[in-house]
């Protein structure tokens, strides 16, 4: 039988500090630890939830407490966020 997945959603501010070679790295301010890259707009989201998934095991293997700022938001509540859209100059 298989195992339900759940999903979890954090909300995270994100720091997005441009490269001179392109794309940007990308950090957490509230966070220590969460440090990852994005060549594209398109590869924002899946690094940075790659990035955090790694953290939190790592938390996890080492034993050691979650940090208080990834407790999961309530998803059967309204909240705010900010969006990345990446739109082609016409």
């Amino acid at each position: 039988m298989k195992k339900a997945v759940t999903e979890n959603i954090y909300r995270l501010p994100l720091v997005l500090e441009p490269q001179p070679e392109g794309g940007w790295t990308i950090t957490c301010p509230i966070l220590r630890g969460l440090v990852t890259e994005a060549d594209t707009v398109e590869e924002i989201i899946p690094n940075v939830t790659d990035a955090l998934e790694a953290l939190i095991e790592g938390y996890k293997e080492l034993n050691l407490p979650v940090p208080e700022v990834l407790q999961p938001m309530n998803k059967n509540a309204p909240f705010l966020t900010d969006t990345i859209i990446g739109l082609k100059a016409a």
